[in-house]
């Protein structure tokens, strides 16, 4: 060993901290951060503790929708504010466990016999997050329904999932997933779900639920046909936090996976994340490290390589939860700081034929987190070579792409499990759900609301909007007409560009309308036709 490598081992010792009580340990060492760094920020980590516990007590975090942000209690009821929603947290539990069963045992069935699948109908982390879990923790051959989904408003796709379905629809139990029911993109899905039901000959009602909040408009179209059955949303859980509560334990409690394994390794990784101690909490010492790693104003990006086929989605699952909490305008005193930290991800050892080339010796504006399990799987592997099986070439490579990152000077955290499994499925969201509640108080932002996205869907409002008025416009002229007299004649002229779009797709896809095409794209003229 020269030197080098006994000063970086010594630096290994000081800054790996192992976790056995939520199986996992994590590594700082190849964060180039000096000494003094810890030090320097303990009174910020020390004022994001008292945050954080001010927002498990049932303080307001969202002070522009005035609501409470309560992921925490879904995993221990007994920490939420009052009596009342305690109560409200375990009987759903009872409920989604109760009816799961009922479906298992076929008491409750569709139209062709047991529901074997599950179309599970939402976006973002309505979405995102069952995705996660499902790919995590599948077992092929013994769970007891497959899931599928609807998690855009891509017609293609849904014809995709519909086509897979062929058949098997009055098997199938759809899951409708929206909290205020207004989400468009779900409210499609939902129609386009109930379509090809009844196509099929199938009462949708009969084959459906719906998790959403009470009296919205989906829990009253729900109620109105008579779904099977509606779960709660509350406002106090946000989207991308919401796996722990019905959004995700319903899907996977269908699916035959073991929800109480997951809530019980979140609560055993809040109990270790809610210690306010740097060495002693995983979750702050993962905040202190984007800190360092992105200098705190998201000027390096983090890239997510877990070495497991199963976590393949967690970079996905990661963004959302990161990025919407983290991208921001304004702090908290209303100062413009355009904060953020951009996550993406693949999976080792695929990412070392896809991308680490670039991360080696590309352009250095990231940092990485590795993420390593120990078990390679369940029962003995063959040798693919004498005294070597698949799972140590997966070790070496990620150790070795470990290390050739680190001699090119890039920085890495390495989090390692010991297994994939609900406990430690539920530890690692727990984990990255507190690691960016603290990174919030760090930077001084709210993580807890999304104004952005609110702008985005009144955007998309705004150009249907539009196309309803191009169209009503090309009804009442006698003669084609261009883009430029679609934009005059609805008095849209600063709009011309979203015009010149909405035509050319209504014309791609046979809407009513014709595109004649002109000496330049833009001389095109459009009419009705049918």
């Amino acid at each position: 060993m020269n030197d080098s490598n006994e000063t970086l081992w010594a630096r290994y010792q000081k800054y790996y901290s192992e976790f056995p009580s939520i199986g996992l340990s994590m590594d700082l060492s190849r964060m180039k951060f000096d000494d003094s760094f810890m030090e320097a920020q303990r009174p910020a980590i020390e004022k994001a503790f008292q945050a954080m516990a001010e927002l498990e007590s049932g303080a307001i975090a969202n002070p522009d929708e005035n609501r409470m942000v309560g992921h925490y209690w879904l995993r221990n009821a007994a920490l939420a504010p009052n009596a009342e929603l305690q109560k409200v947290i375990e009987d759903n539990l009872k409920e989604i466990k109760s009816f799961a069963a009922a479906v298992h045992s076929g008491e409750i069935a569709g139209a062709s016999g047991n529901f074997k699948n599950i179309l599970i109908i939402g976006i973002g982390g309505s979405a995102l997050g069952p995705q996660f879990v499902s790919n995590a923790l599948t077992q092929p051959g013994t769970d007891k329904a497959t899931p599928y989904f609807f998690d855009n408003t891509d017609p293609n796709g849904m014809d995709k999932v519909i086509a897979a379905l062929d058949g098997q629809l009055g098997q199938t139990l759809s899951i409708v997933i929206s909290k205020s029911g207004g989400t468009k993109e779900t409210r499609n899905g939902m129609l386009e779900a109930k379509a090809a039901y009844e196509t099929a000959g199938l009462d949708f009602a009969k084959h459906t639920i719906a998790v959403t909040g009470e009296g919205s408009n989906l829990d009253k179209v729900a109620v109105a046909e008579g779904w099977l059955k509606r779960f709660a949303m509350w406002d106090w859980v946000g989207g991308r936090t919401s796996e722990l509560a019905g959004v995700g334990l319903i899907p996977a409690a269908l699916q035959g996976l073991d929800i109480q394994g997951m809530l019980d390794g979140a609560r055993a990784c809040d109990e270790v994340t809610r210690t306010q101690s740097m060495g002693e909490n995983p979750a702050a010492q993962l905040a202190l490290m984007w800190l360092h790693g992105s200098n705190a104003k998201g000027e390096k990006d983090m890239v997510i390589l877990p070495y497991k086929d199963r976590l393949e989605l967690f970079s996905k699952y990661l963004q959302q939860l990161i990025m919407e909490s983290i991208g921001k305008e304004l702090d908290l005193d209303g100062n413009v700081v355009n904060q953020g930290l951009a996550v993406y991800g693949n999976k080792g050892s695929t990412d070392q034929h896809a991308y680490v080339q670039q991360l080696r010796e590309g352009v250095h504006n990231f940092f990485v987190t590795f993420i390593e399990v120990l078990k390679d799987r369940d029962g003995q592997s063959i040798e693919v070579q004498d005294g070597v099986t698949s799972g140590d070439y997966l070790n070496g490579f990620f150790q070795g792409t470990r290390s050739a990152l680190f001699d090119k000077d890039r920085e890495s955290i390495t989090i390692t499990v010991d297994e994939v499994s609900p406990f430690t499925v539920g530890v690692l969201i727990a984990l990255y759900e507190r690691a960016v509640g603290y990174y919030a108080s760090l930077v001084n932002i709210n993580a807890y609301h999304q104004p952005g996205v609110e702008a985005g869907k009144k955007a998309a409002e705004a150009v249907i909007s539009l196309q309803l008025k191009a169209v009503e416009f090309l009804k009442s002229q006698s003669e084609p007409a261009s883009v430029q007299q679609v934009a005059e004649g609805t008095g849209e002229a600063d709009s011309i560009e979203s015009l010149f779009k909405i035509l050319n797709h209504l014309a791609a896809n046979g809407r009513g309308i014709e595109k004649l095409a002109g000496v330049t794209p833009f001389d095109a003229k459009y009419r009705i036709v049918g």
